[in-house]
Parts: structure tokens; sequence; C-alpha cells
């Protein structure tokens, strides 16, 4: 029997089926080319109980989060741009000093909380993976190499500010989670959350943005319940443009913080996500996107046109390894991030290049995967008009942009 991870309901429907994959971070050596890769089903399903969206789970985050780990924030500048102005806000809102104690957990390469050291504010990183964390560690920001949890958040200083930014989804044990958050948190301290917004995956068929490291996928109906269970209010809440639409939580321990009206209406935002339906009609939504981008991929090669990906993010692997989009449609990628460059996607096999490349090659069209980025991308591929190279757009519609 299939489980709910927060619940433990049965669960009995299905949200969207994206077939087998690869692991989307789990990149190949080129001299790997042909030996067997792991694949294993991507299938969400809802809770009927308490709704939360999630994937059955055939891998331990231990295998996703290993130290060879190759995502890295800071190579986003519009990404550094918005941990910078939170730094600014959340410091001034709580009033923190340097007699305050910031967390943040899953915090990378220190992209976030080398803000807080420029304005001598005492924060601790959690990370567990090896090969960001020692970026963090080298420039200055106390990092512990570690998973957290309930157990290991008794080891930790009492924070006034516990953060944790694109962190919740790939937690496998969302209750042991949150107990250690509850844990770790001063009686009056604040905790804030951001994470896509699942009312936003539906509405704009982000589809790609599912894939095993997400093993949940949240509304504000659902958070709610979550923090609720272990002794946290949600106080407040902001929606945000990040990463195609986030939400921006603030919890608390209960009844010490007054309860924003942004609450009731967010929810009320949401009243469709209580009832099972609104889920079940997801999945159509995402093979319509399926067709549409192969078409259009299609039409291009019969003209005999050239096609590259720009970014190696995982939400493209989740895109090209449902689509069936391999390398007799895609030339190459390519990534700003040097650990990825001269490896290969996983599942499809398209090499990954330096985006100098480009240059040399001239293509027709790229395809951006990173679409929540799109706009810093295209900015920094304004040279490509010079040989009237287009740009390929797949979620939340299908669509070339000249």
């Amino acid at each position: 029997m299939k489980s709910c991870r927060f619940c433990k309901n049965e669960l009995k429907t299905e949200f969207v089926n994206l077939g087998m994959q690869p692991p989307s971070n789990a990149y190949i050596k080129p001299e790997n080319d042909h030996k067997m890769e792991n694949f294993f089903p991507l299938i969400t399903y809802v809770c009927e109980n308490c709704k939360l969206v999630q994937t059955v789970d055939f891998n331990s985050c231990e295998d996703l989060f290993t130290n060879d780990y190759a995502y890295f924030s800071s190579y986003s500048n519009t990404w550094l741009e918005h941990a910078k102005k939170y730094v600014d806000m959340i410091s001034e809102k709580l009033s923190l000093n340097n007699d305050s104690q910031v967390i943040e957990i899953a915090s990378n390469d220190g992209y976030l909380l080398q803000y807080f050291n420029e304005k001598s504010i005492p924060s601790l990183g959690i990370e567990p993976c090896r090969s960001v964390a020692s970026v963090a560690i080298a420039k200055g920001v106390n990092t512990m190499v570690e998973f957290f949890g309930e157990e290991m958040a008794a080891k930790l200083p009492k924070a006034d500010l516990i953060l944790g930014n694109n962190v919740l989804a790939h937690v496998p044990d969302i209750n042991d989670f949150m107990a250690g958050v509850q844990i770790a948190l001063k009686p009056d301290g604040v905790v804030t959350f951001e994470f896509p917004h699942l009312l936003n995956l539906m509405n704009f068929v982000q589809f790609d943005t599912i894939y095993h490291e997400h093993y949940s996928y949240f509304s504000l109906i659902f958070i709610k319940k979550l923090f609720a269970a272990h002794g946290l209010d949600v106080f407040d809440v902001e929606q945000l443009p990040t990463h195609g639409g986030s939400l921006r939580i603030y919890g608390c321990n209960k009844g010490t913080r007054p309860i924003s009206i942004n609450v009731e209406n967010l929810l009320n935002d949401e009243k469709d996500l209580n009832n099972i339906e609104t889920y079940v009609a997801f999945s159509n939504k995402v093979k319509g996107i399926k067709r549409n981008i192969l078409e259009l991929l299609i039409d291009i090669k019969n003209q005999g046109k050239s096609i590259v990906s720009y970014g190696a993010a995982a939400k493209g692997n989740t895109l090209f390894n449902y689509c069936g989009i391999g390398k007799d449609f895609i030339d190459y990628a390519v990534d700003l991030t040097p650990y990825k460059q001269n490896q290969l996607l996983p599942g499809v096999h398209i090499e990954i290049k330096n985006p100098d490349e480009i240059l040399k090659t001239k293509p027709d069209y790229i395809l951006i995967t990173p679409w929540n980025f799109k706009e810093e991308i295209i900015g920094k591929l304004q040279y490509t008009r010079d040989w009237g190279c287009k740009f390929i757009i797949a979620i939340p519609k299908t669509e070339i942009i000249n």
C-alpha cells in the first residue's frame, strides 16, 4: 500500500505519471555514455485526506543528494539579487543584529548567508552535499555538512530566524523535518520557507518542476496543516514571481503572533484545491504540452534547422525524458556551471558545453529549459540576434520568441 508521507492515508488518486526517468541531477560522464543508468517511475499522487501532492519513493535522499551534487545557486544573478533583497528585508523586519542567530536549511553554496555575513549577523548553514557546502565554507559561510532533522536539530543553537528556500519539497520525511524546525526555533523566533506554489504548477502546467528530488508539491492548504501538526502557526504569506510563482510563508510558535489577512485571502484563492477532481484533470494538460513541443521540434528539424538547449537544469531533464527529446532534436546543451560542463544530460545523453559554444556554432534556435530565468537568459544571449537565432519556450505554453 502506498501511504501519504504526512498523514499516512492510503494514496489512491494519481496526479500525473511522467514515466520512467533517471534522477534529474545524475549527470553522466562521457566515458560512461554506453553504461546502464538507473531509471525510476516518476509518478505523483494526491492524498485525498490532507491534499498533499507527492511522489512515490523509489530511491533515498542519500542517493539523490550526493557529495557530487551539481546544483550551485550562485550561478544565477537573478537568484542572488532575490537572496540579497530577502536578507535586507528580514533583517529589518525582525531587527536582527550581532546578538541574533540565523539558521538556513539547505544553504547550498552560501548564496544567501553571505549577505548575513556582510551585516555581521551570526548565521549557520545546514547543507548535506559536500560539493556545494565546500564552496560556502571557502567563502567564509559557517556550514555543517549534514541532513537536517529532529535528531540533528537538538545539536543546534536556538534560532531567531530559520529559513529554507526550495528545501521543503526535497524532504522525504516532512514530519521529522518540521519537528526539527520546532526544536531549533526560539520561543519568539520566526521561520520562513519559500517553495513553488502548487496552484501555479497546475494553472500553468509546470510539470517539468516534478522530479525525483522533489518529494512534495505544496499549497497553503497543506502547509497550514503541516505547521499546525508541529505546534506552529502560518502567520503571513507572500506570493513571489520566483520559479514560475512561489510562496514565502512566515511561521512562528503557536499563538505568538497575529495572523495576517493574507493567509485567509490566499486560502480563498486555493479553494478549488479542496476538490479532488481539480487534481485529476491535470494529467491531460501535461499530455497536451508534450504533443505541442514535439510537433514544433519536428517541424523545425524537418526544415533542416539546428536547435541547442540553454540550461542543464533539472526541469529540462524532466521535460526531455518525458517527451523523448534527445540528440535527434538537440545538438548540445550549454550551462554556466563548470561542474556540469563536459558531462551528459541524464537519460537523453545530450552533451553539456560552455555557453561560448553558441557563438561558434550559431544555432537557428535555442530552447530555454529554465524558463523561470528566461528574461535573464535572453538578455545574455542578445548577440544571437546577429544571425537571426530564435528562442523556444515549452512551459507554460509552447512558443517561439523572435
